[in-house]
């Protein structure tokens, strides 16, 4: 026998003093450390049998320490049961009383066991004790970065170990052995043991991203296994800087996914839109977000908490989530316990500022004044002062981020904290978001890993000033901004903000005014309590469990002092407001999977049951008339508003419950990993479409593979290395949005008076339709995979139709007999399909220099195919959608069977004449001048459409010895957007307000528009086409510094850097969703250009 020097213990780590909104997560935290800290210290075992199998000896030593074994099991063939009795011993005297009878000996070195034999033979099997070495070493990258968790196998045995989290492994072998060293996304590296007592491995990176795994519905799965549209993008290359949410982490980089950002507003988050619209009024066009598998959003996570973001594109791969993932599903991965870890402490920090992108180029208080000099202005609008209305409401914003994450624990118990602070200031004044995130997340094994257990937890509280009731900024002030006279002073010599001209132009409020005269306050708190097991009772077998709890609570207030403008307009006297929102979801899950493989036939079967319900409430309250600003909203019953009965006084509620039950499957076959085919298929139910006559939809999924690049003839083709065919078909459904749509409803009307009293009437406010059922979409997906040239090229190809059918639509009806004059019904179809292509290019790669490329491109288009049936018709086969706002008050939107969705309908102008009128094109292309064009519906026309047809990005990485630099870039190109800023600022008869410079522009190159009404026409449809630089960062990475850093890394980054494109707007990212694509209205927060400078720190 011999005992190694033991490893020196590890020292514990200081209890951390977390913020009050966390002391939960804080108090799981310390108690864990504590229980982690004692199970590493105290190894020390109890335990008691007679002729107990020596084999129950070892799992009763794992079971009850941290240690791990390695051995050849030719060696215990022989070795008989023995008798033991020890209470709290030491690891050592265990041995020596299990070993004591029996021809093996023990080593331990660190926390590594190794079984040899006492002699050099042992019944016929040759093995010479002086053979058995312990070998150490360390695996690293190219770079010489340490690659934890990193694999060190004997070859032709069991035997392995894992490296710890410097890059540090020891394992048990003889001058025979062969040592497999591998990493996932790294190539294997063999090495012959011989007379080496130390073995250093340096890895290099896997190009191939064959063998990587993608997480899909309720599980993983290879990718050149896969048979459906599947996107991954692994936390490497996830844009950086201080991003709003997890949409940005991956903006521009999958193909056929948009993702904007269209508000520099601090609380506001992405919008996505995964492959076109799929409804008309159906409900939620966003893909389904769900977050380790629980439903969230793109906000309910800290972006640096996220691992990976796999994103489910096609009918095949989504049909599992049923109805809800009819919009694709969007599966977020975060960072989890898991492993062996080696006690670890890392941090990130960002610092950020912002400015506007790009602003509106409006006249400055000289060249109104110069309007004034040339008549084009009242003399009497000149102030004698010169403000600049937006540099007077905007800040220079400093936020910044904070990020600590702890690891600790060993294979059977680990975990992983972290806790996350947002402070975000935005550009405007009185522009916040404060988040305070705590998360942990615990794993637990038993029973030699057959039993799984893990629990997380999460805890965010937020708050964020308002200046608007329900805003956070209201936009309205900066369209104020814009349009205030750039001679008036910020205030008058009174002190106030507004004076009689203020009051008596139409929409015309000092922005200032409007934000110093509010104040308003949102805190909401997220909790999430999720817990998963999983039991592995015989090989292949896996049984597991996914219980979820979420809860979402806000409070909020808003007032309006005596002195803001709408009291001083509209003679309020003081406006407040509060109100409570809360929701709950819960969810269980419970699935079974086994797979088996004989000779080459893999199979993998799943079947699983779902239960979701969901609860929302809402109160809120509204008060004016008060006799003192003091209170503000803090005390609301004081405004007398409500005992009058006046208009801005009101008390209301809601509430309302949803559940959706489920049942689904799933078949996996693979022969010879050459075939593959998928089958699925989910049952379920939905509380919307109660006492309809089909509240159960089912929604079957078919998928196949062919991996042609392993068939024979496919051999001699050298620079293919991997090519695969896929064709997938899938349906999945929507349920009506509303809630008891199979039921009449009634609502309350007007009041009258009866015997003294005023007594409020029930209306009809909803028909009745039992025949309301699931929208259903089925999509059918062809796509090639491939790998060339060693993978040097990799990427993917797909083409996608799809067809929804029994499109949501409100049908105006007779009454009688109906009660209510509109009935809503399953009657429409929509169409839409694209292509999507992905290219990735290793282009360069040195041990100095690496420089690699992707390329994606995608096009949609949509088209309405239907919207009647033989029972629900329309007087025209349109209807016209949008708003253009005051004063103009029109549509924008035609929405029409056999066109597009997204289509701008309006007059049409094509030149002006020399008295600077507009000249019009009819619809039958005949010119008319201003006084002889009718201004009617029937001369309006197609004038463009919101949504881009075609879609790119190239993302570049490079790298140079210790440096790294990424540039993000992304397009979207054919189509147009309604510019509202020129609109209504460029036209001449704006006498008071400010105008864009614009107004002095020549029209159509001839003459300046003279003084004519607002109007929509084509003259401000502009073209969206553009080109953006996203991200540009910049990075230095710091090897190992000093023993207690283990790497370092600081960076510089630009969010939304640059932008080519002829739009005169502020920015063409407008927004996209719903049916009016494309408007880009006057009330808004700019998009910004966010500065970062960022550092990244393990311990």
């Amino acid at each position: 026998m011999k005992l190694l020097p033991k490893t020196k213990p590890k020292n514990h780590w200081p209890i951390i003093n977390a913020w009050k909104v966390m002391k939960l997560t804080s108090i799981l935290v310390v108690a864990l450390t504590f229980q982690v800290s004692a199970a590493v210290s105290s190894q020390t075992i109890t335990f008691s049998g007679k002729n107990v199998p020596f084999k129950k000896v070892i799992s009763v030593i794992k079971n009850q320490t941290d240690y791990v074994f390695f051995y050849d099991m030719a060696i215990l063939k022989d070795v008989k049961p023995i008798s033991i009795n020890v209470v709290g011993a030491p690891i050592e005297k265990v041995l020596e009383q299990a070993v004591a009878e029996t021809p093996i000996t023990w080593i331990i070195e660190g926390k590594t066991i190794s079984f040899i034999p006492k002699t050099e033979k042992l019944k016929g099997f040759t093995f010479l004790a002086l053979q058995q070495n312990i070998v150490k070493g360390k695996i690293t990258d190219e770079q010489g970065a340490p690659l934890p968790g990193a694999t060190v196998l004997v070859k032709k045995t069991n035997k392995s170990a894992t490296t710890d989290f410097d890059g540090n492994y020891t394992i048990a072998a003889s001058e025979m052995d062969i040592l497999l060293f591998s990493y996932i996304g790294y190539t294997t590296k063999e090495i012959a043991v011989s007379n080496q007592k130390t073995i250093n491995v340096s890895l290099k990176e896997d190009i191939s991203d064959l063998k990587e795994v993608v997480v899909v519905g309720y599980g993983t799965q290879k990718k050149e296994q896969l048979t459906s549209a599947v996107a991954k993008v692994s936390s490497k290359d996830f844009n950086t800087g201080s991003v709003s949410d997890a949409g940005q982490l991956i903006q521009g980089k999958v193909a056929g996914l948009s993702i904007s950002l269209p508000s520099g507003d601090p609380t506001a988050g992405t919008q996505v839109l995964l492959r076109g619209s799929s409804t008309l009024i159906g409900g939620n066009a966003n893909p389904l977000v769900l977050i380790d598998g629980v439903p969230g959003d793109f906000g309910t996570v800290p972006p640096q908490d996220i691992e990976s973001i796999s994103v489910l594109k096609d009918g095949s791969a989504a049909a599992m989530y049923g109805t809800r993932g009819t919009n694709g599903v969007i599966l977020i991965t975060t960072k989890r316990a898991s492993g062996s870890y080696k006690s670890s402490i890392s941090y990130s920090a960002i610092l950020s500022t912002q400015q506007i992108s790009r602003s509106l180029d409006m006249l400055s208080a000289q060249d109104y004044r110069n309007q004034i000099a040339a008549g084009k202005r009242n003399a009497n609008n000149d102030f004698g002062d010169d403000t600049n209305w937006l540099n007077a409401i905007t800040q220079t914003p400093i936020s910044h981020t904070h990020n600590l994450t702890f690891r600790g624990g060993d294979s059977k118990t680990n975990y992983l904290a972290t806790f996350n602070v947002r402070k975000l200031e935005g550009i405007f004044l009185k522009s916040d978001n404060n988040l305070y995130t705590g998360r942990v997340d615990i794993n637990h094994s038993m029973f030699d890993d057959k039993l799984r257990f893990n629990l997380g937890y999460q805890n965010r509280s937020g708050n964020y000033t308002t200046t608007g009731d329900g805003y956070s900024f209201n936009g309205y002030t900066y369209r104020q901004a814009l349009i205030r006279n750039p001679t008036s002073p910020t205030r008058y010599e009174d002190g106030s903000w507004d004076s009689a001209s203020d009051i008596g132009n139409f929409n015309y409020d000092n922005p200032l005014g409007r934000i110093y005269e509010s104040s308003g306050q949102n805190r909401n708190n997220f909790s999430r309590l999720n817990s998963r097991i999983d039991f592995l009772p015989i090989e292949g077998l896996k049984l597991s469990s996914l219980i979820s709890y979420s809860r979402y609570n806000e409070t909020r207030g808003y007032a309006e002092s005596k002195n803001h403008i709408s009291n001083t307009r509209g003679g309020v006297n003081g406006f407040a407001s509060n109100g409570t929102r809360e929701t709950q979801d819960r969810l269980v899950e419970l699935t079974a999977q086994y797979a088996k493989k004989i000779d080459n036939h893999d199979f993998t079967v799943l079947g699983g049951y779902s239960y979701q319900d969901n609860f929302f409430r809402d109160y809120w309250m509204t008060n004016n008339d008060f006799q003192t600003d003091i209170f503000g909203y803090n005390n609301i019953g004081l405004g007398l508003g409500i005992k009058n009965g006046t208009a801005f006084a009101n008390i209301g509620g809601s509430t309302a419950k949803t559940n959706l039950i489920s049942f689904f499957g799933r078949l996996n076959y693979a022969f010879n990993n050459r075939y593959l085919l998928q089958l699925s298929v989910r049952h379920e139910a939905a509380s919307q479409l109660y006492k309809t006559d089909k509240p159960w939809g089912t929604f079957p999924a078919v998928s196949a593979g062919w991996r042609i690049s392993q068939e024979d003839f496919m051999k001699n083709v050298k620079f293919v290395d991997e090519l695969k065919l896929r064709a997938g078909y899938g349906v999945t459904g929507t349920p009506n949005p509303n809630q008891f749509g199979a039921v009449a409803l009634l609502g309350y009307g007007s009041s009258f008076y009866y015997n003294g009293t005023w007594i409020k009437t029930l209306i009809p406010i909803q028909n009745p339709n039992s025949h309301l059922k699931w929208e259903e979409k089925h999509e059918t997906n062809l796509g090639l995979d491939f790998e060339l040239f060693k993978s040097f090229v990799t990427g993917s190809v797909d083409y996608y139709k799809r067809n929804i059918k029994d499109l949501l639509y409100d049908y105006s009806v007779p009454t009688p007999p109906n009660l209510y004059d509109k009935t809503r019904a399953n009657v429409g179809e929509l169409s839409n399909q694209g292509l999507e292509v992905l290219v990735n290019l290793n282009a360069v790669r040195t041990k100095d220099f690496d420089w690699t490329s992707s390329v994606n491109f995608s096009t949609n288009t949509s088209k309405l195919k239907s919207l009647t049936n033989d029972v629900y018709t329309l007087s025209s086969d349109y209807f016209y959608t949008g708003s253009t706002g005051e004063p103009i008050q029109t549509f924008t939107h035609k929405v029409q069977v056999g066109q597009s969705i997204g289509n701008f309908y309006g007059f049409k102008v094509v030149d002006i004449d020399d008295q600077g009128k507009w000249i019009y094109e009819t619809p039958g292309g005949e010119r008319q001048s201003s006084a002889d064009f009718a201004r009617s519906t029937e001369n309006k026309q197609l004038l463009g459409n919101g949504l881009p047809k075609f879609y790119a990005g190239w993302n570049n990485n490079f790298r140079y010895k210790n440096w790294d630099l990424s540039i993000t870039m992304r397009g979207a190109f054919d189509y147009q957007i309604l510019n509202y800023d020129r609109m209504y600022f460029e036209n001449p008869t704006i006498q008071y307000y400010n105008r864009l410079k614009s107004s002095e522009d020549k029209v159509f190159g001839k003459t300046q528009l003279t003084e004519t009404a607002l109007e929509f026409n084509s003259y401000y449809i502009e073209k969206g086409d553009f080109w953006k630089v996203d991200n540009i960062t910049l990075g230095y990475n710091f090897k190992k510094l000093g023993k207690a850093i283990s790497s370092a890394r600081i960076y510089a980054s630009v969010l939304n850097a640059f932008l080519i494109t002829g739009y005169k707007g502020i920015d063409p990212e407008v927004d996209r969703g719903g049916l009016t694509p494309g408007n880009d209205g006057r009330d808004k927060y700019p998009t910004a250009r966010t500065f970062n400078f960022g550092i990244d720190v393990s311990f």
